[in-house]
């Protein structure tokens, strides 16, 4: 076991809920629920607990585990470990590639969050009460129209971030989970609970949870182990910089388990409170994007209690946006940390800046440079497409290449505390199903 080198997590429930916080992010409020409601229902789901299994738990452990045993950030731990092992330096790459996806994701998801924190005022002032669709419509299309808008809030979101990174792992990272977790868990529970109460939770239960297995194909098999690879926020290099902070104590499978229970719990949760919502009003499920910016605030702004159900929904979202933000940057800092001479608050501003910077340039995708285009994508989706459909899977299969086929057996049946059986099951998983499972999601992602 490597030598504990830097700051620690201050026990595994915190660990357990900054990692969930991680994988909780803008994409369970609306994505999931969605994607079940769209996939099979209940088949959807059974296919996504399986694809989780043998994919997202191996690639998760393997990340964390390369944390834990480098006890750095992502590179240096990469180029460690491979030395260690007698490897070439260039699996390095996979720490780079991680590293890289984070800086790029938060540039453009800084964006999305900064949308979230102008809904909640706007519906804190009114802004939404009484208007029609078209009005809705018109609303979120000026402020995408507005590059001072888009400014103000990509902004002052990345302030809120940056804020909480720089406080560190025990001021910042956890006491950003031990208080932004709870409150998003309670949050979603009361407007599932206004949901049992429209008379409308019938229709969401059943959209969502009634298994279609005629609607499953394999586009649903390949949309389920997307999920379940990106929902766990693989291949961002995040797991393997929280690992880092983890200490021996901590089982690497059963706390896998935990945050992969919490992770789809709370997903499924926000199904069952923004569907009634909108079946309540009578609204289309189908939305996508436009489910959270356009077709909810329509809800909100003509029902009874809409503005104190609305803040309580945009609270959640922006939340669920942090908790995942702060895990985006924090990467970042750690190898600015310990690749520079810059204390942990100077390394944060950098990286944070750099990563505003970029997001500035995503923004103005949406106006001034709406025409400049790359390989026919603004940059915006570019940061996007490349980031989802090459670094992400190409960082989680190296990542589990690496722990399972040259890290060294001896380290590995340590580090897992499995036995025999449960070894040679991880064996099985780790080194054949799970690099195929990415391999399929990545040919699949460039078709």
């Amino acid at each position: 076991m490597a030598k504990l080198a830097h700051a620690q997590w201050s026990s595994r429930m915190t660990f357990v809920l900054a990692a969930a916080g991680s994988a909780v992010g803008l994409g369970n409020i609306w994505r999931f629920s969605y994607m079940v409601g769209d996939n099979g229902g209940a088949a959807f789901v059974l296919i996504y607990l399986a694809c989780v299994a043998l994919v997202g738990l191996p690639v998760l452990v393997a990340e964390w585990m390369i944390g834990r045993r480098g006890q750095k950030n992502p590179i240096n731990s990469m180029a460690e470990l491979a030395s260690k092992h007698g490897k070439s330096p260039a699996w390095a790459l996979v720490g780079i590639s991680g590293v890289l996806a984070a800086f790029l994701i938060l540039s453009f998801y800084s964006v999305i969050g900064g949308w979230s924190l102008n809904y909640t005022l706007g519906t804190v002032i009114g802004t939404f009460n009484g208007q029609d669709a078209d009005s809705i419509s018109d609303l979120f299309g000026s402020m995408l129209a507005s590059p001072g808008t888009l400014l103000l809030w990509h902004t002052a979101f990345m302030l809120l971030v940056i804020g909480i990174v720089a406080r560190g792992v025990t001021k910042g990272l956890e006491s950003a989970a031990r208080s932004m977790m709870p409150a998003l868990v309670v949050l979603m529970l009361v407007l599932v609970g206004y949901g049992v109460a429209s008379g409308h939770f019938g229709e969401a239960l059943a959209f969502m949870f009634r298994p279609d297995w005629s609607a499953v194909n394999g586009g649903v098999v390949l949309a389920a182990m997307g999920q379940a690879f990106f929902t766990l926020s693989l291949g961002m290099g995040i797991m393997m910089a929280y690992g880092s902070y983890l200490g021996e104590d901590v089982n690497l499978i059963s706390t896998a388990r935990t945050v992969i229970i919490l992770d789809t719990g709370i997903a499924l949760l926000a199904g069952l409170a923004i569907f009634p919502i909108v079946f309540a009003n009578g609204l289309s499920a189908g939305e996508g994007p436009g489910l959270i910016f356009v077709t909810l605030p329509l809800a909100f702004g003509n029902m009874a209690g809409g503005t104190l159900l609305g803040l309580m929904f945009f609270l959640l979202l922006t939340f669920a946006a942090l908790t995942s933000a702060i895990s985006l940057l924090e990467p970042v800092v750690e190898m600015m940390e310990e690749r520079t001479s810059l204390p942990r608050v100077s390394a944060t501003l950098v990286s944070g800046v750099a990563v505003w910077m970029l997001g500035v340039a995503a923004l103005l995708s949406f106006n001034v440079w709406a025409d400049f285009q790359i390989i026919g994508l603004n940059i915006f989706d570019l940061l996007d497409t490349f980031t989802s459909k090459i670094l992400l899977p190409l960082t989680g299969l190296g990542a589990i290449v690496f722990v399972a086929w040259c890290l060294k057996r001896e380290s590995v049946e340590t580090e897992l505390g499995l036995s025999a059986t449960g070894i040679s099951l991880w064996n099985i998983v780790a080194r054949i199903i799970a690099p195929i499972g990415v391999i399929i999601v990545f040919v699949a992602g460039l078709i």
